[in-house]
């Protein structure tokens, strides 16, 4: 019997490299529909942008118009035939305004926070540009104990907020008492 001689006249030897083929190709595919995707999302997104640009310049648009529009109407305002009217209507709004504020219910939340050894001399309330009531108080009392304790407690109380001590007097021969000027935040909605 002939034994048979296996002769490689390849310059390289035979290898089995269909497995790192097939994982190639795999990987390919997988990897070429990544970027499929990817450039689908890329284009979405910049369609999106599209849209949002379109909606920001129709509302910036929209804006200079109203923009427009109310200088046109500030303009006819402040002509001298109606500044008189405008004038009055701005007086009539703030009476409305100082009206709205309760003397009553002032008065009723401050007797719940001020100690009996501490007079209120005077009150006169201020409504600051955002509906904001600030309290203007003079306190008069024989000690300043009871004056630092009224402050605490209108600073810890819900209806009352931040307190500031504008100014204060010693007694004197004519006075008797520690006199303080007080403003605080009020909670009395307009």
């Amino acid at each position: 019997m002939a034994k048979r001689l296996d002769i490689n006249l390849a310059s390289q030897p035979f290898r089995r490299d269909r497995g790192v083929f097939v994982f190639s190709v795999a990987l390919s595919a997988i990897l070429f529909l990544l970027l499929i995707t990817l450039v689908s999302l890329a284009m979405q997104q910049r369609s999106q942008a599209d849209d949002t640009r379109a909606a920001i310049e129709k509302l910036d648009r929209t804006t200079r118009t109203q923009q427009a529009e109310l200088t046109r109407l500030e303009g006819l305002l402040r002509q001298a035939e109606n500044a008189v009217v405008l004038d009055r209507g701005l007086f009539l709004n703030q009476l409305i305004q100082r009206k709205s504020v309760s003397w009553t219910r002032i008065f009723s939340d401050l007797s719940n926070v001020l100690p009996g050894d501490v007079r209120l001399v005077a009150v006169r309330p201020q409504i600051l540009g955002n509906n904001q009531v600030v309290l203007d108080m003079t306190l008069a009392a024989t000690t300043s104990r009871p004056v630092v304790s009224f402050l605490m407690k209108l600073e810890q109380s819900p209806i009352f907020g931040a307190t500031t001590v504008l100014s204060w007097r010693p007694p004197s021969q004519n006075e008797n008492f520690f006199v303080y000027r007080v403003t605080a935040n009020y909670a009395q909605k307009l």
